[in-house]
């Protein structure tokens, strides 16, 4: 099943430090999001396809800050994407 559309932002973390944050809705409408602290945008849409469904391996990230983020997908828990508050301020396109 192909992606029916994909986002990504450029966001501001709390720390001051960037992210890109991806957003990918399959064509039956499940919806992925993925980041990537270091600005790999590639890495964001890998994440956010698996996340919807559309890559069968979860992708492989290494840590680079420690965040809540990277330590939630390391550990194949949900990323708790209220850690950072500027998330729920971004606009998505469809």
């Amino acid at each position: 099943m192909p992606a029916r559309f994909i986002h990504t932002h450029s966001m501001r973390l709390a720390s001051g430090h960037e992210a890109l944050v991806t957003r990918v809705v399959a064509e039956g409408g499940k919806t992925g999001f993925g980041f990537s602290l270091q600005l790999d945008g590639t890495e964001a849409r890998h994440m956010a396809m698996f996340e919807a469904g559309l890559r069968p391996e979860r992708p492989h990230i290494t840590p680079v800050m420690g965040h809540p983020w990277e330590m939630a997908w390391v550990a194949n828990q949900p990323v708790p994407w209220e850690a950072e508050p500027a998330f729920s301020r971004l606009a998505w396109l469809p």
